[in-house]
């Protein structure tokens, strides 16, 4: 579970605003893409109805996909590690040969059960899970996470803003939205948390921090992160999918201006 991953359907995807067809379609883009690419691709199947969720986990590995990502019952929402257990076990079993990873993101799910107790008490009831995305700034619950059962699963950390800290729990795998953005610095902080040099990655961290704050400010993540990968980079991601709305002209000069400001090339 090591390298250039590349998850496709989350969060900033926007799978769970897509139906099942156009996920799929999504999907095989991606599967046949990675043959050029070598990257590994997990392909996030929850957020949806519990038959769309496992008919998209049996899809997935059909295309041969690496890794699966699954979201909790969004409505039904369970309640409890127990309940969490059952849930992924059934997605689980609609592809049992490929890892399977749990995605934890309670700002944006509600479900907010502890990842440590959570994993400390799976022991092997689900052959294929192998780890969790961790997107919340909980460092004792991540650090509790990491070491269960001397770190038999693999945390990926989703918050952009707490890498740092992250690297120093003894964190070494991260998919942050901000390097759709900011590549060239997420690299230099993680070559130099590995060196030890956290000086460094600390002046990294703190530049990323702040172009995280301007960008977020204007909206929600994914609005404003896909009005910034349209200013930041070559790739025109278009405008984000209803319910969500695109940034106005004046939001988007805005952010311009205070990107630049951070010496960023507009």
């Amino acid at each position: 579970m090591t390298g250039n991953i590349k998850q496709v359907n989350g969060t900033s995807g926007e799978g769970m605003s897509m139906c099942v067809a156009e996920r799929k379609t999504v999907a095989v883009a991606w599967s046949n893409a990675v043959k050029t690419t070598k990257q590994h691709l997990m392909i996030q199947v929850g957020g949806a109805p519990l038959p769309d969720v496992l008919e998209l986990a049996k899809h997935a590995e059909s295309i041969k996909a690496d890794s699966l990502l699954c979201l909790p019952e969004l409505y039904f929402k369970p309640s409890n590690s127990e309940d969490l257990t059952e849930y992924l076990n059934m997605v689980g079993k609609a592809a049992p040969s490929t890892p399977l990873l749990y995605y934890h993101f309670p700002e944006m799910t509600n479900v907010n059960i502890h990842m440590g107790q959570c994993l400390g008490s799976l022991g092997d009831r689900i052959p294929s899970f192998v780890g969790i995305k961790f997107t919340s700034t909980n460092l004792e619950e991540v650090s509790q996470a990491l070491n269960v059962d001397n770190g038999k699963y693999a945390i990926f950390l989703g918050s952009d803003q707490i890498m740092v800290a992250g690297m120093a729990l003894g964190l070494n795998s991260f998919i942050p939205t901000s390097v759709n953005m900011f590549p060239e610095l997420a690299l230099e902080m993680l070559e130099a948390g590995k060196k030890g040099d956290f000086t460094t990655a600390r002046k990294c961290q703190e530049k990323l921090s702040k172009a995280v704050i301007i960008i977020s400010k204007y909206g929600t993540w994914v609005q404003t992160m896909k009005a910034a990968m349209n200013i930041l980079t070559d790739i025109n991601v278009g405008i984000p999918r209803a319910p969500l709305k695109a940034l106005c002209e004046e939001q988007i000069a805005s952010m311009k201006n205070e990107l630049s400001h951070l010496n960023y090339k507009i």
